[in-house]
């Protein structure tokens, strides 16, 4: 069909590939007008390229078949015309052979399929050349040496290091599991779907791992060793039971109720018992006292507290002051490990 006839194509625009020897790019229906000069063409192609004008040997096509040849020029300026042959068609416009206008105001536009011009790069020293433009494989490549890798920081390796240290028993496919699993977990809520074993969600709604308190930890048995001096007296100096304070993570708000020794928890030292204003705790001020056997049926009472309203809290994340009861709706953060 006919482009023009049918109004996809204005009557003066013509579609034309460029193709080029030295490369294996083509630049596909560029949009030219018919009184667009050769000259005009050789400078998109040279942008498109990076062949000069006058290193561009042309080869203008129909369907596959050359329809004429435009030699290379000797140098930028050849202009010249020998027996009345010209020495350069720059000044000559693509109508003149793809195709001009119609004889008549009502016959359309000549159409050319598949118009196509072929540019041959005559320069023996071409940067084109070889494959010097397109050939990545010919690029030198950046190779770091592992020892370097190995001693730079902020890499995934001196990240895992850092993780190591932390818990001797990460590993960087541990973590990636992990993450995946969490990933699902959190896909499934969305979803609507039951949480995967070992996954809940925390008192803001999120999705967490179902890490054991410490009351499980301590049925399980000793869970690392703290320095005997972080949670000794001085961490819950200035705290005394009936103030108010504020607990992290979350900025719960409640009253101290005891402050001291809880031989039953793990770690040892100095704790804060806190009756909080609403649910967010974890007992009712009370603790397993017969962890030896295991049936975590006996307990040992140290405040008064609903469940679900008090907790045992590292003084670290306590602090007292004047903080009054404020709206139940307040968002809330992760949990601690330092909160029973």
């Amino acid at each position: 069909l006919n482009p023009y006839e049918d109004g996809r194509l204005q009557p003066n625009t013509l579609l034309i590939d460029l193709t080029h020897s030295n490369l294996k790019q083509r630049h596909i229906e560029i949009r030219f007008d018919r009184h667009d000069t050769i000259a005009t063409v050789k400078q998109r192609i040279h942008q498109k390229t990076g062949t000069p004008p006058h290193f561009q040997h042309l080869i203008l096509k129909s369907s596959g078949n050359i329809l004429h040849e435009i030699p290379a020029s000797d140098g930028p300026s050849s202009s010249s015309s020998t027996n009345g042959v010209p020495a350069s068609f720059d000044s000559y416009k693509l109508g003149y052979f793809f195709g001009g206008i119609g004889s008549s105001n009502d016959s359309p536009a000549v159409f050319l399929p598949g118009l196509e011009i072929h540019c041959i790069d005559v320069n023996p020293h071409s940067g084109s050349r070889g494959g010097q433009y397109e050939d990545t494989s010919l690029v030198e490549k950046y190779v770091m040496t592992e020892e370097e890798y190995d001693r730079r920081d902020g890499t995934l390796r001196d990240w895992g290091r850092q993780q190591k240290k932390k818990d001797s028993t990460f590993t960087l496919a541990k973590h990636a599991r992990e993450h995946r699993e969490l990933v699902e977990a959190q896909r499934q809520h969305k979803l609507g779907l039951p949480l995967p074993p070992g996954f809940v969600l925390d008192s803001a709604g999120t999705v967490i791992r179902d890490e054991p308190d410490e009351i499980h930890r301590e049925l399980e048995g000793p869970r690392s060793t703290i320095a005997p001096t972080e949670y000794d007296e001085a961490s819950v100096s200035g705290m005394e039971v009936g103030q108010r304070c504020q607990v992290e993570p979350g900025s719960r708000r409640g009253v101290v109720s005891y402050v001291g020794l809880v031989p039953e928890l793990s770690g040892g030292g100095y704790w804060v018992g806190v009756t909080f204003d609403e649910p967010v705790g974890k007992t009712d001020g009370s603790v397993p006292s017969n962890l030896g056997n295991g049936n975590g049926k006996e307990t040992k009472r140290y405040f008064e507290a609903m469940p679900q309203y008090g907790s045992f809290v590292r003084g670290k994340n306590v602090q007292v002051g004047d903080f009054p009861e404020r709206d139940i709706f307040d968002e809330l953060d992760d949990e601690s490990e330092d909160e029973l």
